[in-house]
């Protein structure tokens, strides 16, 4: 077994994201819809995860945008929701450990909670005042 450390730089970071989404895309429920919408753009989409997470977990402002708008007309459900964390806490939890690792779970967790939340009720509004 390795010994693990905390989440601590952008190599880290990319660590993480290029795990993560390694997973993602292999996953019954989760790739069909990330494939679909990302198709052949995945090295744009995870440089954006690491800009993403690097200003997230290491307070580097390197994100620049809103991340809710891109998701807002997915088609997802409770269950994509509940599989995306699941995978997102066993991939943090393999590599890191630590504050940062247990703040990544953390916000991932109310990320996915908000994201949820907010696509139900456009789904129910007919997209209507999304910005």
């Amino acid at each position: 077994m390795q010994n693990l450390t905390d989440i601590l730089n952008l190599e880290d970071v990319k660590k993480l994201v290029d795990a993560f989404y390694g997973k993602v895309r292999e996953n019954d429920l989760l790739a069909p819809v990330f494939n679909e919408r990302i198709k052949d753009r995945w090295p744009e989409h995870l440089a954006k995860m690491y800009t993403f997470w690097q200003t997230i977990l290491l307070e580097e402002r390197t994100y620049f945008g809103s991340p809710f708008p891109p998701h807002a007309k997915l088609p997802v459900e409770h269950a994509h929701f509940g599989e995306w964390m699941k995978l997102f806490t066993q991939t943090v939890d393999e590599l890191f450990t630590g504050e940062k690792a247990k703040e990544a779970k953390w916000r991932a967790g109310k990320m996915a909670e908000m994201f949820e939340y907010k696509i139900e009720y456009y789904k129910k509004t007919g997209f209507k005042n999304l910005l």
